[in-house]
Protein backbone atom coordinates (compact mmCIF):
# COMPACT_ATOMS: atom_id res chain seq x y z
CA UNK A 1 0.00 0.00 0.00
CA UNK A 2 1.33 3.38 -1.24
CA UNK A 3 1.60 5.74 2.31
CA UNK A 4 3.03 9.02 2.39
CA UNK A 5 5.76 8.14 5.09
CA UNK A 6 5.36 11.59 7.21
CA UNK A 7 1.99 10.57 8.63
CA UNK A 8 1.11 7.50 10.99
CA UNK A 9 0.39 4.27 9.96
CA UNK A 10 -3.38 2.61 9.79
CA UNK A 11 -3.15 -0.44 12.63
CA UNK A 12 -5.84 -2.33 12.50
CA UNK A 13 -6.39 -4.96 15.53
CA UNK A 14 -9.24 -7.52 14.88
CA UNK A 15 -11.45 -8.13 17.59
CA UNK A 16 -13.95 -11.44 18.27
CA UNK A 17 -15.79 -13.06 21.44
CA UNK A 18 -13.59 -14.43 23.84
CA UNK A 19 -10.67 -12.92 22.25
CA UNK A 20 -7.71 -13.14 24.62
CA UNK A 21 -6.90 -9.78 26.39
CA UNK A 22 -3.25 -9.37 26.58
CA UNK A 23 -3.13 -10.50 22.60
CA UNK A 24 -5.05 -7.16 21.89
CA UNK A 25 -4.60 -5.31 24.57
CA UNK A 26 -0.60 -5.62 24.80
CA UNK A 27 -0.33 -4.91 21.24
CA UNK A 28 -2.83 -1.67 21.52
CA UNK A 29 -0.55 0.12 24.08
CA UNK A 30 2.40 -0.48 22.45
CA UNK A 31 1.77 0.92 18.78
CA UNK A 32 -1.00 3.61 20.18
CA UNK A 33 1.93 4.93 22.84
CA UNK A 34 4.46 4.87 20.25
CA UNK A 35 5.54 8.58 19.93
CA UNK A 36 8.49 9.71 18.06
CA UNK A 37 11.01 9.24 20.23
CA UNK A 38 12.95 12.35 19.35
CA UNK A 39 9.89 14.78 20.37
CA UNK A 40 7.56 12.43 22.82
CA UNK A 41 4.77 14.03 20.72
CA UNK A 42 4.34 12.92 16.95
CA UNK A 43 2.11 9.61 17.21
CA UNK A 44 3.64 6.80 14.71
CA UNK A 45 0.56 4.66 14.31
CA UNK A 46 -3.25 5.36 14.34
CA UNK A 47 -4.29 2.38 15.96
CA UNK A 48 -8.44 1.47 15.96
CA UNK A 49 -10.38 -2.05 16.20
CA UNK A 50 -12.33 -3.70 14.26
CA UNK A 51 -15.29 -6.25 14.20
CA UNK A 52 -17.71 -8.18 11.88
CA UNK A 53 -20.42 -6.87 13.44
CA UNK A 54 -21.01 -3.03 15.52
CA UNK A 55 -21.99 -4.25 19.16
CA UNK A 56 -19.86 -5.01 21.97
CA UNK A 57 -17.54 -8.02 21.96
CA UNK A 58 -17.45 -10.13 25.20
CA UNK A 59 -13.62 -10.82 25.22
CA UNK A 60 -12.00 -13.50 27.50
CA UNK A 61 -12.99 -13.52 31.36
CA UNK A 62 -15.95 -10.70 30.64
CA UNK A 63 -14.52 -7.98 29.58
CA UNK A 64 -17.14 -6.30 27.49
CA UNK A 65 -15.04 -3.80 24.53
CA UNK A 66 -16.47 -1.95 21.59
CA UNK A 67 -15.12 -2.01 18.75
CA UNK A 68 -14.16 1.24 16.61
CA UNK A 69 -15.48 -0.12 13.20
CA UNK A 70 -17.07 -2.99 11.30
CA UNK A 71 -15.37 -4.77 8.67
CA UNK A 72 -17.44 -2.66 5.87
CA UNK A 73 -16.68 0.76 7.25
CA UNK A 74 -12.74 -0.38 8.36
CA UNK A 75 -10.38 2.30 6.84
CA UNK A 76 -7.40 0.37 5.01
CA UNK A 77 -4.63 -0.60 7.32
CA UNK A 78 -0.94 -0.35 6.66
CA UNK A 79 -0.73 -3.24 9.32
CA UNK A 80 -3.69 -6.17 10.63
CA UNK A 81 -2.71 -7.87 13.66
CA UNK A 82 -4.94 -10.68 14.55
CA UNK A 83 -4.96 -11.90 18.00
CA UNK A 84 -5.94 -15.05 19.12
CA UNK A 85 -7.53 -16.52 22.33
CA UNK A 86 -10.19 -19.14 22.40
CA UNK A 87 -12.31 -17.31 20.21
CA UNK A 88 -10.08 -17.70 17.41
CA UNK A 89 -11.19 -21.16 16.76
CA UNK A 90 -14.62 -20.33 16.20
CA UNK A 91 -13.35 -16.98 14.09
CA UNK A 92 -11.57 -19.20 11.76
CA UNK A 93 -14.16 -20.53 10.75
CA UNK A 94 -16.18 -16.89 9.46
CA UNK A 95 -15.50 -17.17 5.81
CA UNK A 96 -16.89 -13.53 5.12
CA UNK A 97 -14.54 -12.90 8.18
CA UNK A 98 -11.21 -14.86 6.84
CA UNK A 99 -12.08 -13.70 3.36
CA UNK A 100 -11.57 -9.90 4.96
CA UNK A 101 -8.54 -10.82 6.14
CA UNK A 102 -7.12 -12.38 2.90
CA UNK A 103 -7.86 -9.00 1.39
CA UNK A 104 -6.31 -6.89 3.74
CA UNK A 105 -3.09 -9.09 4.15
CA UNK A 106 -3.07 -8.71 0.21
CA UNK A 107 -2.37 -5.10 0.03
CA UNK A 108 -1.26 -4.26 3.80
CA UNK A 109 2.25 -3.33 4.35
CA UNK A 110 2.34 -6.51 7.42
CA UNK A 111 -0.43 -8.90 8.95
CA UNK A 112 0.82 -9.69 12.35
CA UNK A 113 -0.35 -12.36 14.49
CA UNK A 114 -0.67 -13.33 18.38
CA UNK A 115 -1.47 -16.65 19.72
CA UNK A 116 -4.28 -18.49 18.19
CA UNK A 117 -4.45 -15.64 15.57
CA UNK A 118 -2.37 -17.84 13.52
CA UNK A 119 -5.09 -20.22 13.32
CA UNK A 120 -7.06 -17.49 11.41
CA UNK A 121 -3.96 -16.34 9.03
CA UNK A 122 -3.23 -19.82 7.84
CA UNK A 123 -6.84 -20.07 7.27
CA UNK A 124 -7.16 -17.39 5.12
CA UNK A 125 -3.99 -18.80 3.13
CA UNK A 126 -1.26 -16.62 4.69
CA UNK A 127 0.92 -19.28 5.86
CA UNK A 128 1.33 -21.29 3.43
CA UNK A 129 5.41 -22.20 2.85
CA UNK A 130 6.21 -19.68 5.47
CA UNK A 131 7.38 -19.83 9.26
CA UNK A 132 5.22 -19.88 12.12
CA UNK A 133 4.98 -19.64 15.77
CA UNK A 134 1.52 -19.91 18.19
CA UNK A 135 0.94 -20.73 21.47
CA UNK A 136 2.43 -23.33 23.47
CA UNK A 137 -0.28 -25.38 23.84
CA UNK A 138 -1.57 -25.26 20.09
CA UNK A 139 1.22 -26.01 17.65
CA UNK A 140 -0.34 -29.44 17.37
CA UNK A 141 -3.59 -27.61 16.23
CA UNK A 142 -1.66 -25.07 13.92
CA UNK A 143 -0.13 -28.34 11.92
CA UNK A 144 -3.57 -29.86 11.47
CA UNK A 145 -4.39 -26.48 9.87
CA UNK A 146 -1.19 -25.69 8.03
CA UNK A 147 0.33 -28.65 7.24
CA UNK A 148 3.08 -26.57 4.28
CA UNK A 149 3.84 -24.75 7.32
CA UNK A 150 7.07 -24.95 9.48
CA UNK A 151 6.29 -24.44 13.33
CA UNK A 152 8.80 -22.83 15.56
CA UNK A 153 7.83 -23.85 19.39
CA UNK A 154 11.11 -22.28 20.36
CA UNK A 155 10.50 -18.59 19.35
CA UNK A 156 8.66 -15.76 20.81
CA UNK A 157 7.99 -14.66 17.36
CA UNK A 158 8.53 -15.15 13.56
CA UNK A 159 9.57 -12.33 11.02
CA UNK A 160 8.70 -14.01 7.28
CA UNK A 161 8.18 -10.23 6.00
CA UNK A 162 5.29 -9.27 5.08
CA UNK A 163 3.69 -11.91 7.86
CA UNK A 164 4.87 -11.77 11.44
CA UNK A 165 3.25 -14.53 14.03
CA UNK A 166 3.88 -14.55 18.23
CA UNK A 167 3.78 -17.05 20.52
CA UNK A 168 0.93 -15.98 23.11
CA UNK A 169 -0.21 -13.46 25.29
CA UNK A 170 3.06 -11.49 26.64
CA UNK A 171 4.58 -12.55 23.40
CA UNK A 172 2.79 -10.28 21.48
CA UNK A 173 4.55 -7.05 23.05
CA UNK A 174 7.77 -7.82 22.36
CA UNK A 175 6.63 -8.64 18.70
CA UNK A 176 5.20 -5.08 19.02
CA UNK A 177 8.29 -3.83 19.72
CA UNK A 178 10.10 -5.41 16.99
CA UNK A 179 7.91 -4.41 14.71
CA UNK A 180 8.63 -0.82 16.74
CA UNK A 181 11.93 -1.21 15.73
CA UNK A 182 11.64 -2.74 12.74
CA UNK A 183 9.68 -0.14 11.37
CA UNK A 184 11.37 3.23 13.22
CA UNK A 185 14.79 1.80 14.44
CA UNK A 186 15.59 0.21 17.45
CA UNK A 187 15.79 4.05 19.72
CA UNK A 188 12.22 4.07 18.95
CA UNK A 189 11.52 0.86 20.38
CA UNK A 190 13.75 1.62 23.56
CA UNK A 191 12.08 4.64 23.61
CA UNK A 192 8.48 2.94 23.94
CA UNK A 193 9.75 0.29 26.13
CA UNK A 194 10.86 2.78 28.90
CA UNK A 195 7.52 4.66 28.49
CA UNK A 196 5.37 1.64 28.95
CA UNK A 197 8.12 0.41 31.84
CA UNK A 198 8.21 -2.72 30.14
CA UNK A 199 11.19 -5.01 30.46
CA UNK A 200 11.91 -5.41 26.54
CA UNK A 201 14.33 -8.30 26.02
CA UNK A 202 16.01 -6.21 22.81
CA UNK A 203 17.76 -8.94 21.20
CA UNK A 204 15.15 -11.04 20.52
CA UNK A 205 14.83 -11.67 16.26
CA UNK A 206 12.80 -12.84 14.71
Amino acid sequence: MARNDSTPRNLAILLFDEVEVLDFAGPFEVFAVSRDYQDGETPLFNVYTVASAARPIIARNGLSVNPAHTLADCPAPDILLVPGGRGARTAMHDAALVDWIAAQAGTAELTLSVCTGAFILAKAGLLGGLSATTYHTAFDDLAQIAPDTTLHRDKRFVDNGRIVTSAGISAGIDMSLYVVARLHGIEQARWTARHMEYHWDENLTG
